[in-house]
């Protein structure tokens, strides 16, 4: 691991964001033990920003800790997978209607997909996750419902771990752009059913690659 880079933000999310991306692009294993002193040592920060750090990051459900152990990824089992997509994909099939039915804005939606389409067969698989979630998060915002957002939002670092875990799965980053450009227009077309139906399937493909 690298040390941080210079950027306009507090030293806790500074290492946040190191670790985060860490995580997403699998530098740190699953299961790998985190101890907070080889983190301050790394960092070159004190070890309250790590454990500050630490705990945001298990908040965001992308690292857990357990008593007398540290802090470490966490390797979702079949059952929590299941369990996740059992609450998923009821939320975003409820997004899609919440947007078709009241007639929102898709603009910042088309935003999102932009950084999807620019994905490379060499994009780093943090930047592939962030653009996924980009274009979910979006959906979720154009809803207009600030609790049906926060609803998702709160699910978004374990769907994070998913998508870190599905990665062999797919052909290539450019893949995840094109299912999302297919998505996107048939939401666009305005059928209710049709654009529920199909969020549906896009989810259960990924359920189905991560429980198979």
């Amino acid at each position: 691991m690298s040390g941080l880079a210079v950027t306009p933000i507090s030293t806790t999310e500074a290492v946040v964001a190191s670790l985060r991306e860490k995580i997403l692009d699998g530098v740190i294993k699953p299961g790998a033990p985190l101890p907070e002193v080889d983190l301050t040592r790394e960092f070159g920060v004190a070890r309250p920003t790590v454990r500050a750090a630490i705990q945001t990051l298990c908040h965001e459900g992308l690292l857990k800790r357990e008593r007398n152990r540290s802090a470490f990824v966490p390797i979702m089992s079949r059952e929590e997978v299941l369990d996740l997509f059992s609450v998923r994909i009821p939320i975003e099939t409820l997004i899609v209607r919440e947007v078709l039915t009241r007639g929102a804005s898709l603009a910042g939606v088309h935003a999102a997909l932009g950084p999807l389409t620019r994905l490379r067969v060499d994009s780093r698989w943090s930047e592939v996750v962030d653009a996924d979630m980009g274009f979910h998060h979006a959906l979720a915002h154009a809803a207009g419902s600030p609790r049906l957002e926060r609803l998702y939002g709160s699910l978004s670092g374990e769907i994070r771990l998913c998508i870190a875990q599905l990665r062999p799965s797919w052909a290539s980053p450019a893949a995840m752009g094109e299912e999302h450009r297919d998505l996107l227009t048939v939401i666009e077309h305005g059928d209710v059913a049709e654009a529920e139906a199909r969020m549906t399937a896009h989810l259960s493909r990924a359920l189905h690659d991560l429980t198979d």
